[in-house]
């Protein structure tokens, strides 16, 4: 069960804002100001990249991964879903 819901949350972001994903990444350049539409895609990541432990195995410290993985992913969520609003 962990893993499907683990599933769920790494295809619920692409599902929901494949047209801003694709919108930011048609026009890649190296500023600052671009790199930060990015920055919701890349907490989400991290938020999943640490819920990983807890999803495979049973790690010593799980609260801790399971506590910062959520902050990080509904952080991103939070700021993906600005960075969609403003694609259009």
């Amino acid at each position: 069960m962990p893993a499907l819901a683990f599933l769920c949350a790494a295809a619920a972001p692409v599902a929901l804002w494949h047209h801003a994903i694709g919108a930011v990444a048609e026009d890649f350049r190296r500023e600052p100001g671009y790199l930060t539409g990015w920055s919701g895609f890349g907490l989400i990541g991290l938020g999943l990249l640490l819920m990983l432990p807890v999803v495979v195995a049973r790690p010593r410290f799980r609260n801790v991964y399971m506590g910062w993985g959520v902050s990080l992913y509904l952080m991103g969520l939070a700021l993906a879903s600005q960075v969609a609003a403003a694609v259009g």
